[in-house]
């Protein structure tokens, strides 16, 4: 089972989940307030822990390999620990057990809000506006994956921008308590080119995950899973059982 990162959605795992599929069988969910999930009012990391336990429950999945990129990671770290008997193997990509805090974020996310989508032409419109904000191309083409052309001819967010924004700061937060543990089999994918994984967050995960392995892919930033992706599903292939 695949979580997604902030911002994002499963479809920013559909390539790398079809590599997988050759071995496994692979479900991506969108969590709430993202993709196609449902929109809602709590955004916190003890009703996303629940929503993915309930999909476990309703598909009749009592045990599972958990694998979390960044936002997903944070979850799936909790849900290991909370929920070991639930978790046969953690695969955590590019984010650490600890608190963030980024200035990029909020940039990002009031660039977001301050598009007029009633005026809005395109997505390439949308990306314009937002460059005065995000000079990055490639966050600005990410940003904008979340926009969606609905039948009426209207332009409309995917993600409950105005709820995530809200619930930023308990997103940053550590998701674990300092007594939380998972002791099965963990590996962390990190992007050597990130910055989101730090040499010194090596006690945290050892603390938290005494089986942990730490696997860095020198080429990738924060997403592997694309920047180096046929690295990436190969160190999968030969971690997992």
């Amino acid at each position: 089972m695949i979580l997604h990162g902030l911002l994002g959605s499963s479809r920013n795992w559909q390539t790398a989940g079809r590599d997988l599929a050759a071995r496994y069988h692979v479900l991506a969910i969108d969590l709430r307030n993202h993709g196609c999930s449902p929109h809602a009012a709590e955004m916190d990391y003890e009703v996303l822990v629940n929503d993915v336990s309930e999909f476990l429950d309703a598909h009749a999945l009592p045990r599972v390999t958990l694998l979390g990129h960044s936002l997903g990671g944070k979850v799936a770290m909790r849900l290991a620990c909370r929920q070991p008997e639930r978790v046969g193997q953690l695969v955590v990509v590019d984010i650490a057990p600890r608190a963030y805090s980024s200035a990029a974020h909020r940039v990002e996310f009031e660039a977001m809000a301050a598009i007029d989508l009633a005026r809005l032409a395109s997505r390439a419109a949308a990306e314009q506006q937002l460059e005065a904000k995000v000079p990055d191309w490639a966050m600005r083409k990410f940003l904008a994956t979340n926009l969606e052309h609905t039948a009426e001819g209207r332009w409309r967010w995917l993600v409950n921008l105005p709820v995530l924004t809200a619930s930023l700061p308990g997103l940053e937060a550590d998701s674990l308590a300092p007594t939380d543990r998972f002791a099965g089999p963990t590996l962390f994918v990190v992007g050597g080119r990130s910055g989101y994984v730090r040499e010194e967050d090596g006690p945290a995960m050892l603390r938290h995950f005494p089986q942990a392995r730490i696997d860095t892919l020198p080429q990738a930033g924060h997403n592997p899973h694309i920047d180096a992706r046929v690295d990436f599903v190969a160190r999968l292939f030969s971690a997992l059982p």
